[in-house]
C-alpha cells in the first residue's frame, strides 16, 4: 500500500471455551499489525444476553489492546445503557461504536431509544467528550431505509447528535463508497468515514450475510467462485487478491482507514494484509 492508514479489527463475543481460545489465537496474530483498536459486537441478532463486556475486558487486560465495545439501544432501557457506559468507562474505554441494533427475535418492546442518533445524544449528555463515538454508515443503503436520501439524512442525524466518525457496512463496489462519501460531504458531513472490509473466507456464508444486510455481491465474483469449484486454494488466492486490490483503491482514493470484519478468523484478514504490505509492528 502506497500510503499507510490506520487499521482496526472487529470480533464477535465468544460464548464457549473453544470460541474463546480461537479468539485469543486470532487476536494475538492480528495485534502484531498494530491496529488502532479492536471492536466487539453486541451479540448476534441484537441479543441482550451479550458477552461483550467480558470480551472487551479480556482484550484490554490480557491482550493489551484497545478493546472497543459496540453499544445498541434497541431492546434496552436508559438505565441499562447508562450502566454499560459506566462499566466501559471504568474499564478504561474511551471509544464506543453506537448502533441502533436489531430487535431480538420475539421481542415486542423496542426499548427507550428508537434510533442511534438518540443513543449518541445520551452518550454525549452523560459523558461529554470522554468517548470517541463511531456510528454506522451504509454506502449501499440500509435495507430498512425508505430510500438512499432518507438513509443519508439518518446518517447526518447521528453526526449532528455528536458522532466523531463512521464505519461503513462492508461492500465490494468501491464506486458505492466514493459516491456515498461525496453525497455525505455535500450534506455538510465532515467526519471520517472508514470503509468496512469483509475478507472472503466462506462464500456461502457471505452470501447469506449479504442477503440479510443488503450488501451487494457483484455477479462476476459469484461466477468466479463457482468456476473454481472445490479448489479451496484457488478460491482463497482469488478472494485475498481481490480484497487487497479493493483496499488499495480505497486508500488511494482517500479512505481514512480500513476496518476489517474478521468473523474471529485470522487467516483471511492476514492474507489481505500481506498483499497490502502491512508488516507486523
Amino acid at each position: 500500500m502506497a500510503a499507510r492508514v490506520p487499521i482496526s479489527f472487529e470480533f464477535y463475543p465468544p460464548k464457549t471455551d473453544e470460541q474463546r481460545e480461537q479468539l485469543d489465537r486470532t487476536v494475538e496474530k492480528l495485534k502484531a499489525h498494530a491496529p488502532q483498536f479492536m471492536s466487539v459486537t453486541f451479540g448476534a441478532g441484537g441479543s441482550t444476553l451479550s458477552h461483550t463486556p467480558e470480551t472487551v475486558q479480556r482484550l484490554r487486560s490480557e491482550h493489551r489492546v484497545a478493546g472497543v465495545p459496540h453499544i445498541t439501544c434497541v431492546g434496552g432501557n436508559r438505565e441499562e445503557i447508562r450502566a454499560l457506559l459506566k462499566l466501559y468507562r471504568a474499564l478504561g474505554c474511551d471509544r464506543v461504536v453506537a448502533l441502533r441494533g436489531d430487535t431480538p427475535s420475539g421481542m415486542v418492546r423496542s426499548g427507550d431509544l428508537r434510533y442511534a442518533s438518540e443513543l449518541v445524544e445520551l452518550i454525549r449528555a452523560e459523558h461529554g467528550r470522554h468517548f470517541h463515538i463511531e456510528v454506522a454508515a451504509y454506502p449501499e443503503t440500509h435495507p430498512q431505509a425508505g430510500d438512499a436520501l432518507v438513509d443519508l439524512r439518518n446518517f447526518k442525524a447521528k453526526v449532528d447528535a455528536g458522532a466523531d466518525g463512521a464505519i461503513t457496512q462492508y461492500f465490494y463496489n468501491t464506486d458505492a463508497y466514493f459516491r456515498f462519501v461525496d453525497d455525505a460531504r455535500a450534506l455538510g458531513i465532515e467526519v471520517p468515514i472508514v470503509p468496512g472490509i469483509m475478507p472472503i473466507s466462506n462464500f456461502s456464508q457471505l452470501r447469506r450475510f449479504s442477503e440479510a444486510c443488503g450488501a451487494e455481491i457483484p455477479r462476476w465474483i459469484g461466477q468466479r467462485m463457482r468456476a473454481y469449484g472445490d479448489d479451496a486454494d484457488a478460491i482463497r488466492e482469488f478472494a485475498s487478491d481481490f480484497i487487497a486490490r479493493m483496499c488499495e483503491r480505497l486508500v488511494a482514493g482517500g479512505a481514512p482507514g480500513l476496518h476489517f470484519y474478521t468473523l474471529n478468523l485470522a487467516r483471511p484478514t492476514l492474507a489481505v494484509l500481506r498483499r497490502l504490505g502491512t508488516d507486523p509492528a
